[in-house]
């Protein structure tokens, strides 16, 4: 039998709990002998390396599609603390430190997110859309992932998107993180924007990079284990010459793993 957690003998703790979890966790920040974004510039780079968008409102969720405007409305407070952030060479993109007060002025409100492995609503639910895209985004450049988690479930068909399947990046402040350090002598730039229906993510660089990347999957398989299925797939980045076009690697970023929660197509094979 699993041993309970001391939170889940005492819920009280939970809040003391969490802010003991962000103290270090930011204090480590500070410790670590990275150098942090915060440099933002209003003037974007002539390069522009990539860019991508998805739809703002998913309307499968089976939840109220208020928790989608109160989503729309955390992205937003997100975002414009990450519009237009630099990230020079040595310097470390941190998802959670970039944002840490993006709600000092005006509060997160109520969004879907999954806590304790169990989907359901808290303020600043949704994040996960923004650190999705910026992932995706990076991927095609030759910044360094430092850290990434992928979500343990789907709890709802995804939207339509450019991105492969497995290409996310979960967040819980405190816990996980998603970080991207610049191992080159490029500057990247991020730009995030809004329309009524879609969010878009665009990096620019000072100049283009010699590589194009490109991101695909392996075959997806599916997999019964006990009373749940579990999705499984390969992530792969593919390196070509910018000028000539001529193959220069490819390589499995990582397997990614993740449980089912909602029902597949008909036909789906499952082993």
């Amino acid at each position: 039998m699993k041993r309970k957690r001391i939170t889940q003998i005492f819920p009280w703790l939970i809040p003391l709990r969490t802010w003991q979890r962000k103290i270090f966790f930011y204090l480590g920040m500070k410790l670590d002998r990275n150098h942090y974004t915060s440099c933002v510039q209003q003037i974007l780079l002539p390069a522009e390396v990539f860019s991508s968008h998805c739809p703002l409102y998913n309307r499968e969720t089976g939840f109220d599609m208020v928790y989608q405007e109160n989503k729309v409305h955390n992205l937003k407070l997100a975002a414009a603390c990450i519009d237009r952030l630099l990230i020079r060479p040595g310097e470390t993109f941190s998802f959670s430190l970039a944002t840490r007060h993006a709600d000092r002025r005006e509060p997160y409100r109520e969004g879907l997110t999954v806590i304790n492995g169990q989907l359901t609503t808290a303020p600043g639910g949704g994040m996960c859309q923004l650190s999705n895209l910026l992932f995706w985004v990076f991927l095609h450049s030759p910044l360094t992932v430092v850290e990434r988690h992928g979500h343990g479930s789907k709890d709802f068909p995804e939207p339509p998107s450019d991105a492969p399947m497995g290409v996310d990046a979960t967040l819980a402040e405190g816990w996980k993180d998603l970080k991207v350090r610049n191992d080159t002598d490029h500057t990247f730039q991020i730009h995030i924007a809004f329309d009524q229906e879609q969010i878009s993510g665009h990096l620019y660089a000072d100049r283009q990079p010699s590589l194009c990347y490109s991101i695909s999957n392996g075959p997806v398989t599916y997999r019964r284990r006990q009373e749940h299925i579990w999705e499984e797939v390969d992530v792969i980045q593919t390196l070509t010459d910018r000028k000539t076009g001529e193959l220069q690697d490819t390589r499995t970023l990582y397997r990614n793993v993740c449980r089912i929660g909602y029902t597949l197509p008909e036909g789906t094979m499952i082993l």
